[in-house]
């Protein structure tokens, strides 16, 4: 048997190279990590994972940092915890404070759209080969295919990610109740909880006063942030702009946009938009004071949160629950994928760059992170030499 040590140093190496590879935002993120964890490790089983992707749903922050951390917790304990969450985001945080030390000497982003160019389509293959993965095992009755069909077209239409996600669950429940006359087991669990947290965060967010720079306020900042916000990076981004922009003006509108689009275009948690913005304000100790403060509060929420989620499967209603928020994640993730197909598969190149990335990912099992190097190989080599 595996020492714990082992297990540690697999934890760090697999989620290191994620943090340097995992281009794409949170949907590319998690769908690296089921190829990683349950395709080609078999470290967890499908419904494992996705129990852990749903429980991020639950609680405030990153949700494929979360997930990171949570897998680690199932590997390994607090340690697991602490050494995939950290592996996780450091790649990014060094690639970040990279390029914002460029625009902070330079006054410009450094020249990633060639790159990402190639990168976009094979990251589309990649969602999509586990979205069909997993919907594999989450759709598991006629009732959760209907359901997930709805999200999606709820989610296309424009209601959002947290609605959809515990508006499913809220149906989940009320069908089982229906069906079992009101019968409870083991579990005290009320979908949709949280809905009433994020518009109480919402608020405590928001501030009209003046507020005067300062690390320590840079670093309480972040760390409120971290604890309330769910939801996209575009959340996140409607939260610093009110703030860092409308009300205290530590930033411009510009700098404000040029942090989000770093943290889109960089591998990785797209939350270290924070570290960008640190930097820009007060140099590397900015930098470390913001990504703290943001990334803190996954490891303390995924800590306490961790050992609910055999309790969740252990009642039916809990499950019945559990299971519609599965299909409705997914449901989430299709929609996004359809949307970063648009602007991602533009051309000819692009359309066979992800075609033969899906065709080695189904009939070959290549590593997605190899996939996505020659991705970004290609795509320089086609805008700056072609």
């Amino acid at each position: 048997m595996r020492t714990n040590t082992k297990i540690l140093k697999e934890l760090f190496w697999l989620f290191l190279k994620l943090g340097t590879t995992a281009f794409g935002g949170p949907a590319a993120h998690i769908a690296m990590m089921q190829n990683e964890v349950v395709v080609r490790r078999k470290w967890l089983s499908q419904e494992e994972f996705l129990d852990l992707l749903s429980a991020t749903n639950f609680i405030p922050g990153p949700n494929s940092t979360e997930l990171a951390i949570h897998i680690g917790h199932k590997r390994a304990g607090w340690r697991g915890l602490i050494v995939a969450g950290v592996a996780f985001i450091f790649p990014a945080v060094m690639i970040v404070s990279a390029v914002a030390w460029v625009y902070v000497t330079y006054g410009n982003l450094p020249a990633l759209h060639s790159i990402m160019y190639g990168i976009k389509p094979v990251i589309i293959a990649v969602v999509l080969q586990a979205i069909w993965s997993l919907s594999k095992s989450a759709v598991k009755s006629g009732f959760l295919a209907a359901l997930g069909v709805t999200a999606i077209v709820l989610n296309a239409a424009g209601v959002g990610e947290l609605t959809t996600i515990f508006g499913a669950g809220v149906i989940a429940g009320a069908f089982y109740l229906y069906r079992s006359k009101g019968a409870l087991s083991g579990f005290a669990f009320i979908p949709g909880k949280n809905e009433g947290t994020l518009a109480a965060a919402s608020l405590a967010v928001s501030s009209a006063a003046l507020l005067p720079f300062s690390n320590e306020k840079l670093f309480l900042f972040f760390l409120k942030v971290g604890s309330v916000l769910f939801g996209s990076g575009y959340v996140l981004l409607a939260f610093l702009r009110a703030d860092l922009v409308d009300n205290w003006h530590w930033l411009t509108e510009a700098q404000l946009l040029d942090a989000v689009a770093v943290g889109q275009f960089t591998p990785g948690p797209v939350f270290t938009t924070a570290t960008f913005i640190g930097y820009v304000l007060s140099g590397p100790a900015g930098a470390v004071l913001a990504t703290l403060g943001i990334f803190f509060p996954a490891f303390f929420f995924v800590a306490i949160s961790a050992p609910f989620i055999p309790r969740l499967r252990a009642s039916r209603l809990a499950s019945s629950v559990l299971d519609a928020v599965n299909v409705a994640s997914l449901a989430v993730m299709t929609v996004t994928a359809f949307f970063l197909a648009k602007s991602s598969v533009i051309d000819v190149t692009t359309a066979l760059l992800a075609c033969f990335s899906a065709i080695l990912l189904v009939r070959f099992k290549v590593n997605s992170a190899w996939l996505v190097l020659a991705g970004a190989i290609i795509g320089f080599g086609m805008t700056n030499y072609l």
